[in-house]
C-alpha cells in the first residue's frame, strides 16, 4: 500500500467516524464527541504507525491486531454502523474501498 493509499483509507476511516458520530452520538455535521474524536485520533495513529508500511493490507485482512482490545471493539462498532451507509453518503470511497478489499485479499501477510 503506498503512502497515497494509507491516506486513503484514513479518508474512509474518518467518514465512517464521522457517519457514526452523527447518527449516534452528535447530530452536528462535521463536529465529532470527545470519544469518536478520541477513537478518529487513534485509528490515524494506527495507520501512521503500521508495522507493514507500504506493503500494508486492509485492518479487516490483517493478522496483526495493533488495536487495543476496547479500541478494536469501538472501530468494529463504528464500521458496523457506517459500512452500509457509506454507499449513501460517500459512494464514490465505498466502491473504491469495496474494490481495493477485494483485489488486495491476496496480498495478507504471512
Amino acid at each position: 500500500m503506498l503512502r497515497k493509499d494509507i491516506d486513503k483509507e484514513k479518508e474512509v476511516v474518518q467518514c465512517m467516524i464521522e457517519l457514526y458520530c452523527r447518527g449516534n452520538h452528535n447530530p452536528q455535521k462535521n463536529r465529532l464527541c470527545v470519544q469518536c474524536q478520541e477513537l478518529s485520533d487513534y485509528a490515524l495513529k494506527r495507520l501512521d504507525l503500521c508495522p507493514f508500511g507500504n506493503s500494508k493490507p486492509f485492518c479487516s485482512n490483517c493478522k496483526i491486531h495493533c488495536y487495543q482490545k476496547d479500541m478494536r471493539i469501538r472501530i468494529r462498532n463504528v464500521k458496523r454502523y457506517s459500512g452500509p451507509r457509506m454507499l449513501f453518503y460517500y459512494p464514490h470511497l465505498a466502491i473504491r474501498h469495496l474494490f481495493l478489499g477485494i483485489t488486495r485479499k491476496e496480498r495478507r501477510p504471512k
